[in-house]
């Protein structure tokens, strides 16, 4: 049974996928906040503890890269936060939101996905259309970097998220992806802590063959825009060692 229409995520049946896992996330579950990655950074600073998630059932100011919005509907997304304390200072952490993609792409994958894109940095697609957005914001302390790791998917997309999104959309159903949204997200965090830990020892190098198997504009042309600004038409390449866009 796919992602019936009231799917809530059930906190018990949450932890018990998670103990499964081994993964030592500890997730809590609300029912609304404005945005999860704001709340979790709150928290860091106030020294929440390393793997502490955060998933909302709700997300009312939602947000992309540059402050752009992301509309979520009730038990039609999955929208989570996950804290993630490293040793390391943040220069040291370049690509970090492409190995959370990959990550990401692999839980797809494992509960039956096919097809899933991924466009630098931060973007999961399906079919050319916007299945999932990543951000990632970071504190600085004495013991080195909070990267607080923001996951958004389209769930099951209704006509009117589609139409108040402003561009083309994709969701879970359409790519394949089987389970409740309970079990999609312990997919989800089960991955991260699998790839976290590597990353933070080697880098972004040993996981780039992978991102580019899944990269979706690979030997295409492009246009770099900052803002509204575009800079140059291109063709892309890849992606360099260090997550750089070639």
């Amino acid at each position: 049974m796919l992602f019936e229409p009231h799917d809530p995520i059930d906190h018990e049946v949450l932890a018990q996928f998670l103990e499964m896992s081994g993964s030592g996330i500890q997730a809590e579950v609300i029912d609304r906040c404005a945005s999860t990655n704001a709340l979790l950074l709150e928290r860091a600073r106030a020294g929440a503890p390393h793997a502490s998630a955060l998933v909302c059932e709700h997300q009312t100011a939602g947000r992309g890269r540059r402050g752009s919005a992301w509309i979520s509907a009730p038990g039609a997304s999955l929208t989570f936060s996950l804290l993630w304390r490293f040793g390391s200072v943040v220069s040291a952490l370049s690509g970090l939101s492409l190995a959370v993609a990959l990550a990401s792409a692999r839980a797809l994958e494992f509960q039956g996905a096919a097809q899933i894109k991924l466009k630098w940095p931060n973007d999961l697609l399906f079919d050319g259309r916007k299945l999932g957005g990543i951000l990632v914001e970071s504190l600085q302390d004495a013991d080195g970097t909070a990267a607080v790791i923001g996951i958004g998917l389209n769930v099951r997309a209704s006509p009117a998220l589609r139409d108040g999104v402003g561009h083309p959309v994709a969701d879970l159903s359409e790519a394949g992806a089987r389970g409740t949204r309970a079990e999609l997200l312990a997919a989800q965090l089960a991955q991260l802590a699998d790839l976290l830990p590597r990353f933070e020892k080697e880098g972004f190098a040993p996981l780039r063959e992978e991102w580019l198997a899944h990269h979706a504009w690979q030997g295409r042309n492009v246009r770099l825009y900052s803002g509204e600004r575009m800079h140059a038409e291109v063709e892309t390449v890849g992606v360099a060692e260090d997550g750089a866009l070639l």
